[in-house]
């Protein structure tokens, strides 16, 4: 409390200005001045020092004595002076130890020190070993991947697991489930608890392998075993993954697939190492906002996917994936320098004659990228045979071709109308068949797709279909295949990648681990 008594101005001891003042007002000081009552000089009966402290501070303020008094006769400045917001760095910077006393001083400081801020500094400091696994994580559960969130809830640290909701129905709210739990028992020593199961908490281990990758361990697996076996475990999972029984499943092939993802998955229910993903980088120029997204992939049910942007082109990555496409690779890339003229919504609905336009775009991109190459050929050649680089015309040419590109987009987004109908071609098949139908625009895009075991994967052409800030949608033209895509609309914290260069590496490496 002499800490607290030294930062509200109160002073050392018994020195606090209320004193000083009693004792000018006897000297025949200011007469407005109040009483002082001094326990240890009046005998005991009075208030205490801590009681002075806030009554001063609460607002019973007097004249200090000039001895006290600061620059120019000016009294020292009290901490109720300042802004609530520096008051709270101030708070923050503490000991925690300190703040349930400064707590007591006075109502406007107990007031401050309910905001977050303060106990989340509080909370980082004293499980400061922990620290670094805040943010987001992908799981590596083979080519399913996941995506988990670790944050500050009060003096608790938890992992919460995100789980796409319940196939088709992209539009509905994330689900989440606690992982694992770290708390405190004493003093800068902290519990690890594992959560997984049904049977609530027990005990858990984790290890920070480096800053951007940890792992869980359980250490009492009894916890995740059922009475009934692994059937009764088969069907509270298929439950909790898919919201249905097994008899409701009739379609032969989508059985044998969630099947294969129980076993494998199950495999980790013991131990599991998580590695760091950045959210993407935003720019005015982007087309919407990047992030996460849900997506429909047919019989896999529904994925998590970010969308990016790069100059020109934009990338989705897969955080949860699948046996033929895994977490971490490319699922579709947009050029954005091609848009797409959609024919009218009779004309739409032939099939035919969207995979007309498609290939004709396809074939053009073709024939501009070998022209790159033969550009760069040149430009190459041109550079080594002069004795000073002579490849500015070249470049010069590239460069206007890439304006010509960008403004031809910016064109087309500038023509094109606020919103046009849309309909699926006929023989698209679609998981979810309430999609929007009018949409802003459309560019020409690849799609990844690949045998089970992410064998013979190659990219072919699609549309990808931008409905609104929120969702966007992807023809698969081979497959005769749509995949509707709607925003994953959480706040996520401690998520922003540091640099464009360190999300870039990100994406980078989570694709070389799936590879």
């Amino acid at each position: 409390m002499a800490v607290c008594a030294r930062l509200c101005g109160v002073g050392p001891a018994r020195g606090c200005r209320r004193r000083g003042a009693a004792r000018e007002q006897r000297r025949g000081g200011a007469g407005d001045s109040e009483p002082d009552t001094d326990p240890e000089e009046a005998g005991g009966g009075g208030a205490t020092e801590d009681e002075e402290a806030a009554e001063r501070i609460e607002g019973g303020r007097s004249a200090p004595h000039p001895a006290e008094a600061g620059p120019a006769g000016r009294a020292p400045l009290s901490l109720l002076e300042l802004p609530p917001e520096l008051l709270v760095q101030i708070f923050g910077s503490l000991p925690g130890t300190d703040l349930p006393s400064l707590a007591r001083v006075c109502t406007t400081f107990r007031r401050i020190l309910r905001t977050d801020t303060i106990w989340r500094r509080r909370c980082r400091e004293v499980l400061h070993r922990y620290r670094h696994i805040l943010g987001l994580w992908q799981p590596d559960i083979g080519p399913y991947g996941g995506l988990l969130n670790v944050v500050v809830d009060g003096l608790f640290i938890i992992g919460w697991m995100y789980l796409p909701p319940h196939d088709p129905h992209v539009d509905d709210p994330m689900r989440f489930k606690p992982l694992f739990r770290i708390h405190l028992m004493e003093r800068k020593c902290a519990t690890v608890e594992c959560m997984y199961g049904h049977k609530g908490p027990h005990n858990g281990h984790i290890q920070i392998v480096k800053k951007d990758e940890f792992s869980t361990k359980c250490n009492q697996t009894d916890h995740h075993r059922m009475s009934g076996g692994r059937q009764e475990e088969f069907r509270t999972w298929l439950r909790e993954e898919w919201g249905r029984t097994l008899e409701d499943i009739f379609h032969e092939h989508m059985q044998e697939l969630i099947l294969m993802k129980f076993i494998y998955t199950s495999q980790y229910d013991n131990c599991l190492t998580y590695r760091r993903i950045y959210l993407p980088p935003s720019s005015p120029d982007d087309l919407i906002k990047p992030g996460l997204f849900k997506g429909t992939y047919g019989s896999h049910g529904l994925e998590i996917v970010m969308l990016s942007f790069h100059g020109k082109k934009a990338k989705g990555t897969k955080i949860t994936g699948d046996p033929n496409i895994p977490a971490g690779q490319q699922t579709v890339e947009i050029d954005l320098a091609h848009p797409l003229q959609l024919p009218d919504i009779e004309n739409l609905r032939d099939f035919s004659e969207l995979s007309r336009i498609v290939l004709e775009v396809q074939e053009q991109v073709r024939r501009e990228e070998q022209e790159q190459e033969h550009r760069q050929e040149e430009e190459d050649r041109s550079q080594q045979a002069a004795s000073q680089p002579a490849a500015k015309p070249l470049g010069g040419e590239g460069a206007e071709g890439e304006e010509t590109a960008a403004g031809a987009e910016g064109t087309t987004q500038d023509k094109a109308p606020a919103s046009q109908p849309f309909v699926l071609p006929m023989g698209v098949i679609s998981r979810n068949e309430d999609y929007p139908r009018t949409c802003r625009i459309c560019f020409y895009g690849t799609g990844l797709i690949a045998g089970h075991g992410f064998t013979s994967p190659e990219r072919t052409p699609g549309v990808f279909v931008l409905f609104d800030e929120d969702r966007f949608g992807f023809i698969w033209l081979e497959l005769k295949s749509f995949s509707l895509y709607s925003r994953i609309k959480v706040s996520f914290q401690n998520a922003e990648a540091p640099s464009r260069e360190a999300f870039d590496e990100m994406l980078k490496n989570i694709q070389s681990l799936a590879t």
